[in-house]
């Protein structure tokens, strides 16, 4: 677990580096951090322009230290993602950050039938993986968008492309994580730790 202080470093990590690379094309070297952005995390950083998506990319494995995770997730969300243009100069005031730091995921073992009654909204993201398929939603989609455990379950396979039901399939996996989620309240401004489980509001 982070602190709310290492939260705030994390966003402006990712603050740092999109904006950069948005200006300059510059990769940061994250440096001088606590010691938990060297630690193997999953991360997602995710930018939203006037309340609506920008762009969300992040690595769902612990496969490279946390800082570099975030400086990678946050540039490849300003210029990578395949549903948006590029973020342009003009834009970085406009755009909120948001980084979710990510659980190892883990395999359900349960019988297929009962994944409705595990999947806690608000706590849980899913990934959806059925040979070369593989689908993600964050634990923070489920509430912003009202889906209930079925309708999480459901739109994870939509976003691995399966039908809505392959999660009941054998041959497919579902596994689950768990997540920090850490936001400003509007762009260059305070950061805050969201939470989904207390008081669902709050996507991918």
């Amino acid at each position: 677990m982070l602190t709310l202080d290492e939260g705030r470093l994390a966003v402006r990590l990712a603050r740092q580096a999109f904006t950069g690379y948005t200006e300059k094309k510059k990769v940061i070297e994250p440096q001088d951090l606590p010691p938990v952005f060297g630690e193997l995390r999953g991360v997602f950083v995710t930018l939203h322009e006037d309340g609506d998506l920008r762009g969300c990319i992040g690595y769902p494995q612990p496969i490279m230290p946390l800082g570099k995770a975030i400086v990678d997730s946050a540039i490849n969300a300003c210029s990578r993602d395949p549903r948006f243009p590029c973020v342009r100069p003009a834009e970085l005031k406009r755009i909120e950050v948001e980084v979710t730091i990510l659980t190892r995921p883990e395999p359900y073992t349960e019988p297929k039938k009962k994944l409705p009654e595990l999947v806690k909204i608000g706590r849980d993201g899913l990934i959806v993986t059925r040979g070369p398929y593989s689908g993600l939603l964050l634990p923070q989609v489920a509430p912003e968008w009202g889906f209930d455990s079925l309708e999480f379950l459901s739109q994870t396979c939509v976003k691995a492309g399966l039908p809505p039901d392959a999660w009941l399939d054998e041959d497919t996996e579902v596994q689950h994580f768990q997540a920090q989620i850490f936001a400003e309240v509007a762009p260059e401004r305070e950061v805050f730790e969201k939470s989904f489980t207390e008081s669902p509001c709050g996507s991918v």
